[in-house]
């Protein structure tokens, strides 16, 4: 059976971690930064783990 092409869209927004755990950006950092607060900016700018429930659709596409 030939090989799934890979996500070009998905290879850019996800890494793996080197214990197989799947890194992603957070959302909502783009525009409409006036109405948020410094904290939330700063932690929006953080990077964190996808979800158990999403990690298997991920690594299919990366």
């Amino acid at each position: 059976m030939p090989k799934m092409k890979s996500n070009s869209g998905a290879k850019k927004r996800f890494k793996v971690t080197g214990s197989g755990k799947i890194k992603r950006k957070k959302a909502f950092k783009r525009h409409i930064l006036t109405k948020k607060s410094s904290k939330t900016k700063r932690n929006l700018g953080q990077t964190t783990l996808v979800a158990k429930a999403d990690e298997a659709r991920v690594k299919e596409m990366i």
